[in-house]
């Protein structure tokens, strides 16, 4: 099904019925004057729906916001960057509480109405003593046109804004949808790897809400990977205030299918902008796999060629090694059998059978060199298939990843670590 939708701006305030803004807390770094906390508010009562990671180990935000949207739908988003608030005990659960329960009372809505989410560095405690303060200016200044404001806010290694808005019509009536993210490194799929914000102003149930967001996350985010590395505080949460003035979505409606494509779509525009985004990474590759025996076997397949260190590193050198692809492949732990193998890259076959195709090497180098391209991997077993969107990774994404001194150096200043 085509969708019928025209992009447009505004980002998370697009949808009719939310304000949002953001300020300056000085999170990272007291001199600064960046935007590192904002706010995203539907002035009427939403439907809630989200995804956090599955990852063992959960920042405070993840577990408060989790328990929130369990007992009761979202109306407001509190996020920060510069600090993930994870590992911090204690203290860090109470710090989280403490930000919902302040922009709560300022909003006059219940604690469990509020989500919160944070972004940064892992470890340290929460400078609140600079937070806290600018709570009031944030519900004060919010505005319909700061949406803008919310995803730069919550920038942290990235490179790039990323939102996106939408408009179309569901019913006779305009609906549109919003989105902002963040995310540049430790991308890895098992949820949603990195931070998103949706809004829309369609009317839609719970229940509804709750399987077209689980769909689009595993369309979407959980085929991204640019390090293989989890973090401790994804987050997608999304918003829907049915604003529009359209009736409810039904399920299984013609309605509910393109809202349901329309926001996997968003998720996916938001998703493919991370791995183009990825710390200093200069490749965007899909990799596909098709002719697995399973879906699960696809899966296995595609996501060990994505991660690999070895693959990925080749692909920063402009080197076809189809090699190291499909050693990748054999260690997946999937059913395949190597006389079956083919390997493509881009339209190019580099692998057939198992062993190495004619095509010239030269042509074959040519097509990594590219700044995007396509792996195309068939297992010739089965009729299941699997795609994923990764990069290739440089010395560059060493470098910038050796070190957050600075930070912890900061922390000791504000006496919030004993190192």
């Amino acid at each position: 099904m085509s969708i019928p939708f025209r992009k447009i701006s505004g980002g998370v305030c697009a949808p009719k019925g939310f304000v949002a803004n953001a300020v300056s807390a000085g999170i990272k770094n007291p001199d600064s004057e960046r935007l590192d906390l904002a706010l995203i508010y539907s002035k009427t009562p939403c439907v809630a729906a989200g995804t956090f990671t599955t990852n063992r180990v959960k920042a405070a935000p993840v577990r408060v916001s989790q328990a929130h949207l369990r007992d009761r739908d979202i109306q407001a988003v509190v996020v920060n960057s510069g600090n993930a608030n994870a590992c911090t005990g204690v203290t860090g659960i109470q710090d989280a509480k403490n930000s919902a329960k302040a922009i709560a009372k300022a909003l006059d809505l219940r604690q469990g109405q509020v989500a919160v989410c944070s972004t940064g560095v892992i470890g340290l405690p929460m400078p609140m003593v600079r937070i806290a303060p600018k709570f009031s200016e944030l519900v004060e200044g919010l505005n319909p046109k700061k949406g803008t404001n919310v995803a730069r806010a919550i920038m942290t290694s990235d490179t790039k804004l990323k939102e996106i808005s939408i408009s179309m019509d569901l019913d006779g009536h305009k609906v549109k949808i919003g989105a902002c993210a963040k995310g540049a490194g430790m991308i890895c799929p098992s949820m949603a790897t990195m931070l998103c914000f949706i809004t829309s102003d369609v009317n839609i149930g719970k229940s509804c809400l709750d399987k077209a967001v689980h769909e689009a996350v595993e369309n979407s985010f959980n085929r991204i990977t640019i390090d293989g590395d989890m973090s401790t505080n994804d987050s997608v949460v999304v918003l829907a205030n049915g604003e529009s003035g359209m009736p409810r979505i039904k399920p299984k409606s013609k309605s509910y299918r393109i809202f349901r494509e329309s926001l996997e779509f968003i998720m996916l525009e938001m998703a493919k902008s991370l791995v183009r985004d990825g710390e200093r990474v200069t490749k965007f590759v899909t990799v596909k796999v098709n002719g697995a025996r399973t879906y699960s076997d696809a899966k296995k397949v595609a996501e060990a060629v994505a991660n690999s260190a070895l693959v990925k590193c080749s692909w920063n050198g402009n080197d076809p090694n189809w090699g190291r692809i499909i050693h990748a492949v054999g260690y997946s732990r999937a059913m395949i059998r190597e006389e079956m193998i083919d390997i493509y890259i881009g339209s190019k076959a580099a692998c057939l059978g198992g062993m190495e195709a004619n095509t010239p090497m030269d042509e074959l180098r040519k097509i990594v060199a590219q700044e995007k391209f396509d792996i195309t991997i068939d297992l010739h077993l089965g009729d299941a298939e699997y795609k994923v969107y990764t990069s290739d990774m440089s010395p560059e994404y060493i470098d910038f990843n050796r070190s957050e001194y600075a930070y912890w150096k900061q922390a000791r200043k504000d006496g919030l670590t004993k190192q």
